[in-house]
């Protein structure tokens, strides 16, 4: 039985979305989403082939043709003196960075109602940068680690990890196992896998849209906070190694960016090592207290909790402490709990000395 294609459902009145045929991977499913974000491709259709002519009839063009040409809407990276890459990054992109280097600011204005300005500017940067440029990579065979570096320090693998991507979800997508495809016309093998891409294409655009969206609701406000966070953080250590945030939010890529900008004056320690927030909004919160990573270094932190705290919980843990309203630390030493914010503050003080 052939797969209902769901672009049937609507009406495809807009320009002519053009993209190859045959095996497709995520970058230009995400190419081919984030388009159709834009009002102006919001009803397009797709159409995918590698027939020149047919490629040639339509509007803009991904990921095929071997052209790339803003002016004419055509956006490929496969040919030879291809070398375009994003502002600032040494990826070569693919036809997913190209269309957001080219649509990004108008695809931010049009899912989050931002004015071109400084925060769309910052939102843009952030989006390729923890989004778009491992799609890039990944059509370009580029890896997260040099090989050669990996070789030299004899690092293995602890698990493998190649199905646990969103371009490995993409790609599950390029299979079926319909028995009756094998009696299928041409036609109806082709509808199939038309229909499987845009599958593929609106799980990817669902994951940008998640992405972007919060980012601008929560990363984007969160700056300012952080910001005066970060400069209030004297009042609670001599050298400022505690922030302390009076309600949840992402904080870590401020602080990171805060400490490179920032002038540190004499006496003051260049980095922060723990950060103070509440579990919820309500008055009664529970505090809890983080210790800040090393950037870039997944759960190895910067200080850890006291190893004799680690693991500990509850009354057993205001008696290692000495302080009174512990709820845990993890045994892993990189966030702990008390039951109020001066328990939590009292921790991390105490925290520094050990």
């Amino acid at each position: 039985m052939t797969t209902e294609n769901p672009a049937k459902k609507m009406k495809l009145d807009g320009p002519k979305i053009g993209t190859h045929s045959g095996h497709f991977h995520a970058d230009e499913a995400l190419a081919v989403s984030m388009l159709r974000l834009l009002p102006t491709y919001s009803s397009s259709p797709v159409i995918r082939t590698r027939d020149p002519a047919l490629l040639a009839d339509c509007h803009t063009v991904v990921d095929v043709g071997a052209v790339y040409d803003p002016a004419s809407n055509r956006f490929d990276h496969h040919q030879r003196e291809f070398t375009t890459f994003f502002p600032g990054h040494s990826t070569k992109l693919s036809s997913a960075g190209l269309v957001y280097m080219h649509f990004g600011k108008a695809i931010i204005s049009a899912v989050t109602g931002l004015s071109p300005g400084q925060d769309l500017d910052l939102l843009f940067e952030k989006i390729y940068t923890d989004f778009i440029e491992a799609f890039d990579a990944n059509d370009n065979g580029i890896s997260v680690y040099d090989s050669k570096d990996v070789e030299a320090a004899n690092l293995t693998k602890k698990f493998e990890d190649r199905g646990f991507s969103i371009a490995s979800v993409v790609n599950r997508y390029n299979y079926t196992h319909d028995q009756s495809a094998a009696t299928q016309s041409a036609e109806q093998k082709q509808a199939d896998e038309d229909a499987r891409f845009q599958k593929a294409s609106t799980f990817v655009g669902e994951q940008f849209v998640l992405e972007l969206t919060d980012r601008a609701a929560a990363w984007l406000p969160a700056r300012k906070e952080v910001a005066a966070a970060y400069e209030a953080r004297l009042q609670y250590d001599a050298q400022g190694r505690i922030l302390v945030l009076h309600k949840g939010m992402p904080w870590t890529d401020h602080l990171y960016t805060l400490e490179k900008e920032a002038q540190i004056p004499e006496g003051v320690a260049p980095q922060v090592l723990y950060v103070l927030f509440p579990e919820s909004e309500e008055p009664t919160s529970k505090w809890r207290i983080r210790a800040v990573s090393k950037e870039n270094g997944g759960f190895q932190n910067r200080k850890d909790l006291p190893d004799a705290w680690k693991g500990v919980r509850d009354e057993e843990l205001d008696k290692v402490t000495g302080i009174p309203g512990g709820v845990f630390v993890h045994a892993a030493g990189f966030i702990g709990g008390n039951k109020t914010y001066e328990g939590a503050l009292a921790m991390a003080q105490k925290a520094l000395e050990l």
